[in-house]
């Protein structure tokens, strides 16, 4: 199995509204996937509720295989799901990892 964890930081300058909204779209996208893309055994997306942290989003996925990891990367429902962040988002931080 293999875990996949991505963080997500939103642009400091955007007003809080629209950083919430762009964040709940996000999550809806990306917690719709499963039904769309067979190779995701789990999916979840925390919405970072403690202003002083760094991180804005955090996404945890599981597969069986690091290929079905870039089998979900590249899918057009990943990417379109992805899109949602492209004009907020200042960073992103990932880790796959094997268990």
């Amino acid at each position: 199995m293999v875990k996949h964890i991505v963080l997500f930081k939103l642009k400091d300058d955007v007003p809080a509204e629209e950083k919430l909204a762009v964040m709940t779209k996000f999550k809806e996208a990306i917690e719709a996937l499963p039904a769309k893309i067979s190779v995701i055994r789990k999916v979840e997306v925390g919405l970072n509720i403690n202003p002083g942290e760094t991180w804005n989003i955090a996404l945890y996925s599981e597969f069986d295989t690091l290929e079905d990891v870039r089998y979900y990367a590249t899918h057009p429902e990943h990417v379109a799901a992805g899109k949602i962040l492209a004009e907020t988002k200042e960073s992103r931080a990932c880790v796959d990892y094997e268990l």
